[in-house]
């Protein structure tokens, strides 16, 4: 009996030293991050493409990219394959981009701007340069989204060395892309960061959206960490440059008839 007590002790300490040591060889995910893709343009395979304003030329045209879509093609229920079509030829307009909108997730991870990863044990902090977008992932206290947003409600866990956060609440108010790819506000999305180096992450994003697609559907990407040793986030507050766009028609005129 002695001897098999003195076991169970050994194996709980065992147990308790082996989760202590697991967290501290936790991957240090903090730092400044940016995708090299095109999946803001376009999250499918694209060509090159002329852009919505001709006056820009080539400044403004499309890159082509390939699909971060797991098997190319996003699952869309036949309705929602029409209105994606119906997005792309009024995107100039309809984009929330265009009107500097938070962008929602995943699409803020891969958008042509930086983000930054602050972690502790509770929380793991993401500052988006973009719109100066925020998320905060709950480590512990696990909650329900209390409503729903623009960048939803994130609750996170460890998998061995992969953070996995489980996203909810989000609005359906955001794109996917700039392609017109949307989803409802049923949206449901799990990332997944893994470490595949000292500078790099492998991020993978699973949407499940029953009033939109016909079945849950992944894109998988590499985020790298900027090694500058003066990297920092700078600001990007894209509000005041649409004020003309969304407000100038309300201006009121001045001098003249009314």
């Amino acid at each position: 009996m002695r001897h098999a007590r003195r076991r169970a002790i050994f194996l709980v300490l065992t147990a308790v030293a082996l989760s202590a040591a697991a967290q501290d060889r936790r991957p240090d995910l903090n730092g400044i991050w940016q995708v090299l893709n095109t999946a803001n343009w376009d999250l499918e395979g694209h060509a090159a493409a002329p852009g919505l304003v001709p006056q820009l030329g080539a400044i403004g045209a499309v890159p082509p990219g390939l699909s971060v879509v797991e098997g190319e093609t996003i699952p869309y229920l036949p309705e929602a394959a029409a209105k994606k079509k119906e997005n792309f030829a009024n995107r100039l307009k309809l984009d929330p981009e265009v009107r500097c909108y938070l962008p929602g997730v995943p699409r803020a991870t891969y958008m042509p701007y930086p983000f930054q990863i602050v972690q502790s044990d509770k929380y793991i902090l993401i500052s988006y340069q973009y719109a100066s977008a925020v998320r905060t992932i709950n480590m512990e206290n696990h909650k329900k989204a209390p409503i729903d947003s623009w960048m939803g409600w994130s609750n996170g866990r460890w998998e061995d060395d992969t953070l996995v956060v489980d996203v909810t609440g989000l609005n359906d108010q955001t794109w996917l892309d700039r392609a017109g790819n949307f989803h409802s506000d049923a949206l449901h999305v799990v990332e997944r960061y893994t470490p595949r180096g000292p500078d790099t992450l492998s991020y993978e994003a699973t949407l499940e959206d029953a009033k939109t697609f016909s079945r849950p559907w992944k894109i998988r990407m590499i985020l790298y960490r900027h090694a500058e040793p003066h990297a920092k986030l700078l600001e990007f507050k894209c509000v005041e440059f649409v004020e003309e766009l969304m407000y100038g028609p309300l201006r009121k005129k001045t001098g003249g008839n009314r």
